[in-house]
């Protein structure tokens, strides 16, 4: 298998260098996923990547998770979008995840990666990378 490149250059490059960013890779989901008849009738794994831009949120100060966005929320949300209802594309379910994330102030931009391992015989994986900012 090829080594996946980092998937959040594009953020990067597009926003100024903040101060903390907050990422959860490989969240990987049993989700129903897809436009193929095949694909209603069975869940299937896909790979959430979530990248989430803090700007100048502080460090946390006492060593406490109040003081800071808990990524497990994160990944507990992401998953629990995915499996809300058979979505057919992968963009959808990046920008439906995208969308709850920019729902905290605190973040100003974020980037979702929806990869599915299983959608093209010849490929590690095929899928989608959506970056929105505030």
């Amino acid at each position: 298998m090829a080594k996946a490149k980092n998937i959040f250059g594009m953020l990067r490059r597009q926003t100024a260098d903040p101060a903390m960013r907050i990422f959860v890779r490989g969240l990987m989901v049993q989700a129903s996923i897809g436009v193929h008849p095949h694909e209603y009738e069975s869940t299937q794994p896909i790979i959430i990547d979530i990248e989430l831009d803090m700007g100048d949120m502080p460090t946390p100060k006492d060593d406490r998770l109040h003081e800071t966005l808990d990524y497990g929320i994160v990944a507990q949300k992401a998953e629990d979008i995915a499996l809300e209802a058979h979505v057919q594309l992968v963009e959808t379910l990046a920008e439906r995840i995208a969308d709850w994330c920019l729902t905290d102030p605190r973040i100003m931009a974020c980037a979702v990666r929806i990869s599915k391992p299983q959608a093209l015989l010849k490929a590690d994986a095929a899928g989608v990378e959506i970056v929105r900012r505030r």
